[in-house]
């Protein structure tokens, strides 16, 4: 089954429309109440908060009026997506069901760069790539999750093996890669020529240093932290759906942590 750009639900839509008038206006028991036990908000600069630290004070918003932002809205049944592009700025929110209601799980900012990224040597295709390529720091508590692990390890090694194909298979079309080392983001078409062409730049496969994975039916949330070869740390939350028996990945959202490290 393929689901492309869809309205959310009438009960996500309102959830997510009260949160984002609630954090634009500073009403902070609004906001809590729309939190997920398990919610964490990563800033522009990579800080992540939990729960608890976003009810004591709400951050400030990267996208302070989404009125004129583009944005994509996706609904896999028991996770909803909402994604809002302004300029450089980019801010994505993911919803799961409850048995209480629509709560949200992540908020997250990505700020890209104002213009392409510096030269940076990167590998050929089929150079060695053991973390995130195979082995991974991560064990899966269930049948689900290991297969999610095992679409994730397969992704990574087609995008670093110049498998354009490959990676095509495991990547859904409505996949949106954000990442703060890039000046734009990708689609599905323009990522699968870059892998074609090994031209995999700044936007690449990061050793993954730790994973969370949150599992809802046929949907997987997964959030992880990275370290590139250079020492910068990635805090990356992805979207899995499961199609036709097998796992996708529908968005990849990459922030560089430039500030303090914060555990959650």
């Amino acid at each position: 089954m393929l689901i492309l750009l869809l309205a959310l639900a009438a009960a996500v839509a309102s959830a997510d429309q009260a949160f984002v008038h609630a954090a634009a206006t500073g009403e902070s028991k609004v906001a809590a109440a729309l939190l997920d036990q398990d919610f964490t908000w990563t800033n522009v600069d990579g800080q992540t908060l939990d729960a608890s630290q976003v009810k004591q004070a709400l951050p400030k918003l990267a996208i302070a009026n989404e009125g004129s932002a583009q944005v994509a809205s996706y609904d896999y049944s028991t996770v909803a997506v909402v994604e809002a592009n302004t300029g450089k700025l980019h801010t994505l929110r993911v919803w799961v069901k409850r048995p209480a209601g629509w709560r949200l799980l992540v908020y997250q900012e990505v700020k890209s760069l104002d213009g392409p990224p510096a030269a940076t040597a990167t590998p050929s295709a089929g150079s060695t790539c053991e973390n995130p390529c195979g082995a991974v720091p991560y064990t899966p508590k269930n049948a689900t999750e290991r297969e999610v692990m095992k679409a994730y390890t397969s992704l990574e090694e087609a995008a670093m093996g110049g498998k354009a194909r490959e990676w095509s298979e495991v990547a859904a079309d409505e996949i949106a890669l954000v990442s703060s080392n890039s000046d734009r983001a990708f689609d599905k078409p323009t990522r699968a020529v870059a892998i074609g062409r090994a031209q995999l730049g700044s936007v690449r496969p990061t050793k993954m240093l730790s994973a969370r994975l949150f599992e809802f039916g046929d949907a997987v949330v997964m959030t992880s932290q990275h370290q590139a070869d250079s020492g910068q740390r990635l805090h990356i939350t992805r979207v899995w759906v499961k199609r036709d028996g097998r796992w996708q990945e529908t968005l990849s959202y990459q922030t560089a942590v430039t500030a303090p490290r914060r555990s959650y």
